[in-house]
């Protein structure tokens, strides 16, 4: 529950702290005065609305799922909104986006707004009525087939493929076949482009370098006279017959070198440079032209399988369907056995609300995660779209009454505005009293013009202005007489309007 509120410079509210208490809230005062704008900046702190109060901040006592934004529980959790040039969000004082707040704290408030049909969605429905199936084989069918669909979804969307690939198998394995042989006929090796490279730049330099060893082999010629000369001289000459030795190995490995490049075609390196160089242009390079056909092959291969793949995954299809279509009649019957218990308990909550009756009934639908099931619901033959606001909201606070029968005791926050809006006395005690009974699984606020609603709250707050600024105040016993005597008679208050507040309370305290 939301366990203290405050807010500060949100339009007519300067600076306001509420300390709030489980069950039902209610907050009431003249048109004008703030009620509607102080829901706004409760849900805003949340991320659930847009308001834009330079401060609000609410702390809360539930264990959020917050784990995959790194945010840790906390005795008192503190969800923060706050505006200085920007509008910027924190969980217990850690940055966050206003989409992951939003997304944390729609786990547990609820806003239930005028024609939301959250509460009818098919889902809801079929989970309420799944919660009355006495068998208890009910939740492994469900898990079951749900696996099973997702499956059969995966294996449909597979086999469409390969169908969609079969209408043009011929010009994908033609094509898969052309590029392979684009590769093929080049036949490239990894590291032959460098190796030819090499190659080129030694034919470039023969004919220039093959005239110099020539000039440099004259060197030769004198040796002798040079050994002579050192011998005379009675220098020891060892180091240049070792010298000259040197100078005519490498002279002799360069020539060797050259004779070997005689037998190489200078053109047809030359244009096999040229043909590795397309591939390495059209694929980045020769181990990517490998890898790409190596793909291709692969592909081709998927190809001239494809007949054996697809007869495999028809065969899977039609398994899973054969499952889901087995575990989705038995669902159905299940439910069928449970409506009339749905129905029944239903219309008990419909009747309390002075509503006409309620008719349910299981239509078949195309296979979803859910079953075949599409659960229709009508208010004395009149569709949901039809109905008026104030049956609506009615109807609505019937569903989620028999929701919260199987709901945990902490069920979160409700948030409702003018709810009994134009109801009657006796419409708006109906819907005081199943609110009352919410309360006991849900912290609710509502703003009310009612008697009825109000006398119902556990907690009071009358919402007022003076001098163009909004205050809330914490009503006490005798106060509330008071203000909901206002709400009877208007400004002028009457003592039969406080005897009828009086009455009202002390009925509330009989309401379980």
């Amino acid at each position: 529950m939301i366990e203290r509120f405050y807010l500060k410079d949100y339009l007519s509210f300067k600076n306001i702290e509420l300390n709030l208490s489980r069950g039902l809230i209610v907050f009431t005062g003249p048109s004008g005065s703030g009620k509607s704008v102080l829901m706004d900046s409760i849900l805003s702190t949340f991320g659930l609305s847009d308001g834009g109060a330079a401060l609000c901040e609410s702390q809360i006592n539930w264990n959020i799922l917050g784990d995959d934004f790194g945010i840790e529980n906390e005795d008192i959790n503190v969800f923060r909104q706050i505006k200085k040039e920007k509008v910027r969000f924190f969980i217990n004082n850690q940055s966050i986006s206003k989409k992951d707040i939003k997304g944390i704290g729609s786990n547990y408030i609820r806003h239930l707004s005028l024609k939301d049909y959250s509460d009818f969605e098919n889902k809801n429905l079929l989970e309420i009525l799944d919660n009355r199936v006495k068998n208890a084989d009910i939740q492994t069918i469900k898990e079951r087939f749900k696996a099973n669909f997702s499956k059969y979804l995966e294996v449909s969307k597979e086999l469409q493929e390969i169908e969609d690939e079969e209408k043009r198998i011929v010009e994908l394995k033609e094509f898969a076949a052309f590029e392979i042989q684009k590769i093929d006929d080049i036949n490239p090796k990894t590291g032959e482009d460098e190796a030819l490279l090499e190659i080129k730049k030694e034919l470039s330099k023969k004919e220039k370098s093959t005239k110099k060893i020539e000039e440099a082999n004259k060197i030769f010629d004198y040796e002798h006279v040079v050994a002579s000369a050192l011998e005379l001289l009675e220098i020891e000459s060892s180091f240049f017959d070792d010298a000259m030795n040197e100078l005519r190995a490498h002279l002799d490995e360069a020539t060797q070198k050259f004779t070997n490049l005689e037998d190489i075609d200078v053109e047809e390196v030359l244009n096999r440079i040229e043909a590795l160089s397309s591939l390495k242009r059209r694929y980045g390079g020769i181990e990517e032209a490998l890898e790409y056909k190596k793909l291709k092959l692969q592909e081709l291969e998927r190809y001239n399988n494809i007949e054996i793949t697809k007869d495999s995954l028809v065969d899977l299809k039609s398994s899973l369907q054969v499952s889901i279509t087995e575990d989705a009649n038995k669902m159905t019957q299940l439910r069928q056995g449970a409506l009339g218990d749905f129905t029944k308990d239903l219309n008990s909550y419909v009747t309390q609300l002075y509503l006409r009756g309620v008719s349910i009934k299981l239509k078949e639908i195309p296979l979803g995660n859910s079953g075949q099931d599409f659960v229709e619901i009508v208010l004395s033959e009149t569709p949901l779209d039809k109905v008026s606001t104030g049956e609506f909201n009615r109807l609505r606070l019937a569903i989620l009454a028999i929701k919260s029968e199987s709901a945990q005791e902490n069920g979160g926050v409700l948030m409702l505005d003018e709810i009994d809006a134009n109801l009657s006395g006796e419409e708006s005690m109906s819907v005081a009293k199943v609110l009352r009974y919410l309360s006991k699984k849900f912290q609710i606020f509502v703003i009310s013009h009612q008697p009825q609603l109000t006398s119902m709250g556990d907690q009071h707050f009358l919402v007022h202005k003076s001098d163009g600024e909004s205050f809330v105040k914490p009503l006490a016993p005798l106060e509330r007489i008071d203000e909901i005597a206002r709400m009877i008679s208007g400004e002028s208050i009457t003592n039969e309007a406080k005897l009828f507040a009086k009455d009202l309370l002390e009925m509330s305290k009989c309401v379980l």
